[in-house]
């Protein structure tokens, strides 16, 4: 399932729309907000060393800055489970990268361009691992060895960490993905869909993305044994969500009726045989009443067959 999350995500983050959104809604520094990203530039993961050639789940961008092509690189990592020593792989991946540029020949002069690390964090609890690499390390090293500590620091993006008003403040496709995770009804669904597609009206691209994320990650990865039809449609592919959330929901109540059923129906079996027992064989002691209590149907079924023909109690409870 992991890999198939984090294919999805990372096609979501392949448009470059999709992380102007990212940097304008998440991101809260207003020299960023003023980049001009129709510079962005999607940049191919080839930095990955051998021992960690599984890793697919990062994307790179980079994007101008000023008139010398200074780029600023953005390496966006996706977790869906708490990481305790994230602020260490994101120490290696930034210098990996940095390696590959000087291989390559992409280092202007004798500076590296500068990296902003980010982690978009998708899991259920709330991320509690350090996000500055200082804080694994020693906080008063003796000697001389303070002034060599190595010195990293990522932006956490943790979907957990924003209120659905702040969310919907946003008229922003990321902001959008999170509120849709986390929609109830069909109807707020359906709502927001609607929203979506007004807010999303003057770039079909950006619709298209989005509904292809819907399918492949909130329809089949979550709900693999849904039988999702392909369309690119943000409307009809919102609808569709809605529409199994309605299904599920209904599903749920009718499973919860007829369990509410069955508990009756062996409540009132349990009843009954406790009058019989009762009436036969008098007062019924504390170990009984337990049986009965946590009794199964095929348990309260054999010992209604025998408790007319039983000579003690306890042969009604007899293995």
């Amino acid at each position: 399932m992991k890999a198939r999350h984090d294919a999805s995500y990372k096609h979501l983050f392949s448009s470059p729309k999709v992380v102007q959104h990212l940097v304008e809604g998440f991101i809260p520094d207003d020299w960023m907000k003023r980049l001009d990203f129709t510079t962005l530039e999607k940049i191919p993961a080839s930095y990955v060393s051998d021992d960690l050639r599984e890793r697919a789940d990062d994307v790179l961008w980079r994007v101008k800055t000023g008139e010398d092509w200074l780029y600023l690189y953005f390496l966006i990592e996706f977790q869906s489970s708490v990481d305790p020593w994230m602020a260490v792989r994101m120490l290696t991946y930034v210098g990996l990268l940095y390696q590959d540029l000087i291989k390559g020949g992409r280092v202007q002069g004798r500076r590296l361009p500068p990296v902003l690390p980010i982690v978009f964090y998708t899991g259920e609890e709330r991320w509690r691992a350090p996000t500055d690499l200082a804080e694994l390390l020693p906080e008063h090293p003796p000697g001389i060895l303070g002034n060599y500590l190595p010195r990293l620091a990522y932006f956490l993006v943790d979907e957990n960490a924003y209120s659905d008003e702040v969310l919907a403040s946003l008229q922003n496709a990321v902001a959008a993905t999170i509120r849709l995770k986390r929609q109830e009804t069909a109807e707020d669904i359906a709502r927001l869909g609607a929203a979506m597609r007004a807010w999303f009206a003057c770039d079909p691209e950006l619709q298209r993305i989005l509904a292809l994320w819907i399918r492949e990650y909130l329809l089949r990865d979550l709900k693999p044994e849904l039988d999702v039809p392909e369309s690119y449609d943000l409307g009809e592919v919102t609808m569709q969500f809605a529409e199994r959330i309605k299904e599920q929901m209904k599903q749920r109540e009718q499973s919860a009726l007829l369990q509410g059923k069955i508990e009756g129906r062996l409540e009132g079996e349990a009843l009954a045989l406790q009058r019989m027992l009762t009436r036969r064989f008098g007062p019924l002691p504390g170990w009984v009443q337990q049986r009965l209590k946590h009794a199964t149907p095929d348990e309260l079924e054999t010992w209604l067959d025998r408790v007319l023909d039983a000579q003690r109690l306890e042969d009604v409870f007899a293995p």
